[in-house]
């Protein structure tokens, strides 16, 4: 059914071979030897112009001529848009609503047309099958398509030259198109190595089908991990998933935020954050000392969210602070707290207290004071030297 060697004949031609690397941080947070295959520096920002590649090169003449539509979140976008344009096809891609720009521009740049309709995956590749049978399109699944799951699994086979010996492969996990790719692969050329599917817990629509025997519809999805807010797999990589998948491990958004950041930091590396499921789950595996290859899967990801997420994550570790101290309404009080937090080294950002209208009415003023510390453990310090120091801090 599946030739992943023929596939990646196919796909070696536009694709960049993104070697593993191994990573001190991630494998000292796993006690693993953690190796991160860095799809994010894909061509077009991720795997998926990998099975999108092996899906149109495979289509007959006759499709290739109607041209051809897709929906997608984003990535599977930009994959079918460079490879009908390498191919010389006509292309339209319908994308949700809310999709980040960068991936809509992305699709764009390669000549693709673009539809923006519904608010979630699952109505905009609605909408993208109807366009197709009233325009007689040729519809190129982004996931549940025997194809594309072929040109997902050639990530397989580069992992095994670039690995000899591997214990687990992490993979995160949207519809199933990349863990059905690749856990088949893996599994023809060396069944002893264990794969383990990762999703947002808002969005566990392939756990929830393995647990319950058949695909499942979820009722709503809710995740920072854009790429992987699928309610409902597909049936193709359903039934691979229950077959060829070891286990299942879902992760908060707070845990793939701090993936995100801590690979950015330690790595210098962007990751879109569906991209950062597999390092977001390395503090959930129950194994040590294995050979351990995560997958990022993406990096199409607007400046802006890096930037929400970036600050997000400054508070999650401490390393921005507020507090809230209650001062007495005499002039140096405000002074005297400011020199204190000197004291503790501690950078002031913002200051904001209480109009004049509130201070009249109260004998204390409230003043809220952002900071960038060094941590939590440096955010202690100071909360221990102001109360230490007979301040009220709300």
């Amino acid at each position: 059914m599946f030739d992943f060697n023929n596939a990646k004949e196919r796909v070696d031609k536009v694709t960049n071979r993104t070697h593993l690397f191994y990573s001190d941080y991630f494998s000292g947070i796993s006690n693993n030897n953690v190796y991160i295959k860095p799809e994010n520096l894909q061509k077009t920002g991720s795997f998926k112009i990998r099975g999108a590649y092996n899906k149109i090169c495979k289509l007959s003449e006759e499709e290739k001529a109607k041209g051809i539509i897709t929906a997608s979140a984003g990535n599977h976008a930009q994959g079918v848009a460079f490879s009908a344009n390498d191919l010389g096809i006509d292309a339209t891609i319908c994308m949700p609503e809310q999709t980040p720009m960068i991936k809509v521009d992305g699709t764009l740049k390669y000549g693709a047309k673009v539809d923006l309709f519904g608010e979630n995956f699952d109505a905009c590749k609605d909408h993208a099958l109807e366009r197709a049978e009233k325009e007689g399109l040729t519809f190129i699944p982004p996931f549940d398509d025997l194809d594309v799951i072929e040109g997902q699994g050639t990530i397989s086979l580069e992992i095994l030259e670039d690995l000899e010996y591997v214990d687990y492969v992490i993979v995160p996990v949207g519809g199933g198109g990349l863990i059905s790719g690749v856990a088949k692969c893996i599994k023809q050329i060396s069944p002893l190595i264990k794969v383990i599917g990762v999703e947002p817990a808002s969005a566990a629509s392939m756990k929830e089908a393995v647990k319950k025997g058949k695909v499942v519809k979820l009722d709503g999805v809710d995740t920072i991990a854009d790429g992987t807010a699928v309610a409902e797999v597909g049936k193709y990589t359903y039934e691979i998933c229950k077959d060829y998948v070891d286990d299942w491990i879902t992760v908060t958004d707070e845990e793939v935020l701090m993936a995100f950041i801590n690979l950015m930091e330690r790595h210098k590396l962007v990751a879109e954050p569906s991209g950062a499921l597999s390092l977001a789950a390395l503090q959930k595996v129950n194994f040590y000392n294995k050979n351990v290859v995560s997958i990022i899967s993406g990096g199409n990801i607007d400046m802006s969210f890096i930037s929400q997420l970036i600050n997000r994550g400054l508070y999650e570790t401490g390393r921005i602070t507020r507090i809230n101290v209650e001062l007495p309404n005499i002039p140096g009080k405000l002074q005297e707290l400011l020199s204190d937090i000197a004291y503790t080294k501690a950078n002031v950002v913002t200051i904001d207290q209480d109009s004049l209208r509130e201070a009249s009415r109260y004998k204390n003023i409230n003043v809220e004071i952002t900071l960038e510390t060094n941590g939590v453990e440096h955010v202690k310090k100071i909360h221990d030297l102001l109360i230490k120091k007979g301040y009220i801090i709300h």
